[in-house]
């Protein structure tokens, strides 16, 4: 008997590529559903990101105010940016942190890997948790944010709830963030 895994199950013939350079690749993938019907149905490749919820010692998190120009909207993130090939993610946040914000964090630990729009964007996400910050300069290359400010955990579920928080890997990093810290202290 073939278990609901198996009865659910999409097969991938191949994948046409449409469009690619070094920040996406879109394809029409080959797909048969379970009934047997065929298709081609759009897939979204993006690099992996990694980004950072970095806390001090006060139990304030690191965050960035930016504007996004698709949206046209303003909102807090954190820092981070796309891997690079051959770089270990944990890199890549840390490099992203000091680059973005000109702080290095203490520590650095792996919180939680995530993909924000499964279906038909691969984009996997990697956050991490920062504990400790050391201020070496100042942030260096193009300008990331408007201003940046260490925001207590305590007001990130009124942020969230006022839409200054609306950034799906924000989201994550930082509710998954206080469930560590607050598992830690209970």
């Amino acid at each position: 008997m073939a278990t609901n895994e198996e009865q659910t199950r999409w097969v991938v013939h191949g994948e046409r590529l449409i469009y690619d350079n070094e920040w996406i690749r879109l394809g029409l993938v080959d797909v048969e559903i379970p009934d047997g019907e065929r298709f081609e149905h759009h897939a979204v490749h993006l690099g992996r990101a990694a980004m950072t919820v970095l806390v001090d010692e006060q139990n304030r998190v690191l965050m960035m105010w930016r504007h996004r120009f698709l949206f046209d909207r303003w909102g807090w993130e954190l820092p981070g940016g796309l891997v690079e090939v051959g770089e270990d993610p944990k890199d890549t946040a840390a490099r992203e942190i000091e680059e973005e914000t000109g702080y290095r964090p203490k520590e650095l630990e792996h919180l939680i890997t995530f993909q924000p729009m499964v279906g038909m964007v691969d984009s996997e996400h990697v956050v991490f948790l920062g504990r400790g910050a050391e201020l070496v300069g100042e942030p260096v290359g193009e300008v990331e944010a408007d201003r940046l400010e260490w925001i207590p955990m305590a007001e990130i579920p009124d942020m969230i709830a006022r839409g200054d928080v609306w950034n799906s890997g924000v989201l994550v990093g930082l509710l998954y963030a206080r469930e560590r810290l607050n598992g830690a202290r209970g």
